[in-house]
Formats: C-alpha cells, sequence, structure tokens
C-alpha cells in the first residue's frame, strides 16, 4: 500500500504456492495485492526461492552508491514515512529515537518523514515541519546522530495540498473540526479529495508562488539542519501532484490545461531550490508514476516529466504510484511499483529509486541486478525490523560495520561503525 492508510480493513483468501490475495480497503480505496506468507516474507524457510542468486550477485545489497559528493554506504534507504508526533511542526525525542534506530541498523541513507513546508501545507497538525527556523535546532541533533553512524541523512518536503487538515490516522479517517484546529487547505483547483476531506481553495498565482518560496526556504533550513540529501515529495495526491494530473487540475491559466503547463510548478520548485540547495548535494524527487485511473497521470507523462527535471538538477526518482483519487483501480504485489523504476531509468537516463512492497534481500538483489533501479527504500519492513541491513548482511556472510557498542553480538572480525566523513561526505562500510 502507498500513502497514508486511515483505518484500514482487510480481507484475505488463500491462493496456490503460498501466497495470499488481499483486499485491503480504507478511505473508500480498495487494493489488490498478492502477499507471501510471513515466514517467506521476512527470509525464512523454503519458500524463498535464491538459489540462482550467487554471494557475489547478493552482495551488490552493500555496494556503494555514488551521487555527486555524496557517496552510501549501501543500495538501502530508509523511505519516508508519516509519524504524526510533531507539535507546531517540531522534531522531537521520538524522531531522533525512529531514525536513529534505522541508522544504527546500517540504512545508507534515512529520510525523515513528509516534512512540510508551510503550516496549511500538514496533512494533520501532528505534522513534522521546516517553515520555521526554530525547527533547526532539534533537527540538527537528529543530522548529527545519522552522521555518527556513517549514514547520509536526508528530508523529504512535502506540501500536502487538498489532503491537508485531516485528522492522524489512529484517531480517525475525516477532515478537521473548527475545535481540533482546522484550516482551509489549497488546491489547483477547488475540488476535494473525497466527501471525507475538506473542500480546498484554488490558489491564485501569487499563492503559487508563495508555494514555490516555500520550497526554497525549506531547502535553505534542511541545509542549515544537517540534511545532505533532499528529496521533493510531488506524489501520492499531494500539492505538486494535484498540479500534474488533470483529474484534480481544471485550471485554465499558464499551469493548468497542457502537459507544459499542469508541470510547470514542478520545474519552478526544482529551479528555485536548487538555488538555495548546493550543486554538490544530491537532490531526490518522489513522484506518483500513475494514478491508476483512465484519463489521469500515467507513466508516459512521468518519462517526459523526468526528461524535463534532469536537466534542472534532479539526480535520482523516487518511483512510486497512486494516491490521487479515491477510485483508483491498482493491481498490487510484491515489487509492483518496480517496473515504473526501470522505464524512467531506462528512457531518461536519470537513476531511480523503487519502493512498494519490497521487504526481503532477494527482491531488493534482483532489482538492483537487472538494473531496474539504484536504490531501494523500504518502510514497513524498517518499521518491523530497525536492523534490516544487519541482518541481511550477518545472513549472506557479508562483513558490513556495526556500532562498536553492539560488537559483543556482532559476527566474529566485525569493524566498528565509523562516522560520516563530513568534509568528503562518505562512509566506511
Amino acid at each position: 500500500m502507498i500513502g497514508r492508510s486511515k483505518s484500514p480493513a482487510y480481507r484475505s483468501v488463500s491462493t496456490r504456492n503460498g501466497y495470499y490475495c488481499t483486499c485491503v480497503a480504507f478511505g473508500g480505496i480498495q487494493w489488490y495485492y498478492f502477499q507471501t506468507h510471513l515466514e517467506g516474507t521476512r527470509d525464512r524457510g523454503e519458500r524463498n526461492d535464491a538459489g540462482h542468486l550467487t554471494r557475489e550477485t547478493m552482495a551488490l545489497l552493500f555496494d556503494p552508491l555514488p551521487i555527486r559528493s555524496i557517496t552510501l554506504k549501501n543500495r538501502i534507504a530508509v523511505s519516508p514515512m508519516c509519524e504524526y508526533s510533531s507539535k507546531d511542526g517540531f522534531a522531537n525525542d521520538w524522531h531522533l529515537v525512529h531514525l536513529g534506530s534505522r541508522a544504527v541498523g546500517g540504512a545508507g541513507l534515512v529520510f525523515t518523514e513528509a516534512t512540510a513546508v508551510s503550516p496549511e501545507g500538514r496533512i494533520s497538525p501532528e505534522d513534522l515541519g521546516i517553515w520555521s527556523d526554530a525547527h533547526i535546532e532539534f533537527l540538527s541533533r537528529i543530522t548529527h546522530f545519522l552522521k555518527s553512524q556513517g549514514t547520509v541523512p536526508g528530508m523529504q518536503i512535502a506540501h500536502a495540498g487538498r489532503k491537508g487538515s485531516t485528522q492522524k490516522p489512529w484517531v480517525g479517517s475525516s477532515k478537521l473540526s473548527q475545535e481540533e484546529g482546522a484550516w482551509v487547505p489549497v488546491a489547483p483547483s477547488a475540488i476535494a479529495y473525497s466527501d471525507k476531506y475538506p473542500f480546498p481553495c484554488a490558489l491564485s498565482k501569487e499563492g503559487i508562488r508563495g508555494v514555490v518560496e516555500a520550497f526554497a526556504n525549506a531547502a535553505r533550513r534542511a541545509l542549515e539542519a544537517g540534511f545532505r540529501v533532499l528529496e521533493i515529495h510531488s506524489a501520492h495526491g499531494y500539492l505538486i501532484h494535484e498540479f500534474y494530473s488533470p483529474l484534480s487540475n481544471h485550471r485554465t491559466d499558464e499551469y493548468g490545461g497542457s502537459f507544459e503547463n499542469r508541470t510547470r510548478l514542478a520545474r519552478e520548485i526544482v529551479s528555485a531550490i536548487r538555488k538555495q540547495w548546493p550543486e554538490h548535494l544530491p537532490l531526490f524527487i518522489r513522484i506518483s508514476a500513475t494514478d491508476w485511473k483512465e484519463g489521469g497521470w500515467d507513466l508516459d507523462q512521468s518519462v517526459e516529466l523526468v526528461k524535463q527535471l534532469g536537466p534542472l538538477g534532479v539526480d535520482l526518482v523516487d518511483c512510486s504510484s497512486a494516491g490521487l483519487v479515491p477510485d483508483q483501480k491498482i493491481v498490487a504485489g510484491p515489487g509492483f511499483q518496480v517496473p515504473f523504476a526501470e522505464r524512467i531509468r531506462r528512457d531518461t537516463g536519470v537513476m531511480t529509486g523503487t519502493v512498494g512492497l519490497i521487504e526481503t534481500k532477494e527482491q531488493v538483489v534482483e532489482i538492483l541486478a537487472k538494473n531496474q533501479a539504484d536504490l531501494v527504500l523500504m518502510a514497513r519492513e524498517f518499521l518491523r525490523d530497525p536492523y534490516w541491513p544487519l541482518r541481511a548482511a550477518r545472513e549472506l556472510g557479508h562483513k558490513i560495520s556495526w556500532p562498536a557498542q553492539y560488537l559483543r553480538a556482532a559476527p566474529p572480525d566485525t569493524p566498528a561503525r565509523e562516522p560520516l566523513d563530513v568534509e568528503t561526505f562518505k562512509a566506511k562500510v
């Protein structure tokens, strides 16, 4: 599943070969996907058919990945995951422990959750924020710890658009009441996501300029806080994605209508960020490669968009999908979004990352061995196992560093973890 699930209901039916066909319903959306038995997805038992993968091939997991001046120590990244645990946008001890534990676990790159560039750009009142200089101090503490573990700290910056002013998922799945601090969200057009979401206000041209400026200012603050990879969130039905898609963008000015017009905001945001974000540091963008609905945004348009964004300074495209409309029809399964990353990588020459129902080391290695993506981002599996890279390396007999404090539990002759070199931005594996 992609995006933020709210009050999900599951229905599973057993099929052949140890798989379940599962229907997940939430927020009026139904997702159908195939899921392996638990022992298969967690790298245990005979269901992991990895006999065709050699030890050398499996080691691709731990190949360094150079991007501009940064070198990630492996191909495993912690995907942005909303925590809904902030007050007034401020990071706190939860974020330090959540992100820090994944760095201890050996991920090469750890992203914050979608971090709002403005108060009205939040999904919920509890979202992390980067709209104020006051947010920088605690975020700096987090990046300092991530670097101490040889992990590159990344921030995803975002604007929720018409999907803002809603409850955090474990409270409910509806728009906020006035008592809960509701605000009027903004969008390309005054079209609500669903009847459970608030009715948005269409952005004026002045408002669009304000959004571009907010993203640029967020990039400056992220740099000051010590982040070394920046990702623009333009997926999952949030503001920039809303501008891309003709399903949500009914404008008749220079920001609506044609492909060039609908993608104008993305180009303006990338260009504005690159004026604040140093040339030697990587810039990623997350996109929904398709809306999974006829007449909406699709993979062909995604390829054309990336062809435009690469020359503007985007180094890697984080390929996800969906989230724009509640009546999308998705057929999901293990690695179901990998073909999007493969096509964009092949047709544009821009590096890609892939995400979505990727749980096992065999999946990751197959993606890398087939050159389907350059980086694999994992989310729910890191919630289940913050030390996934350490476990994968141990099972493969591949030597990677452990924190010195944990060496007593590490395989023999394991090297002690060294911090990220602040001059070269390279980590020793």
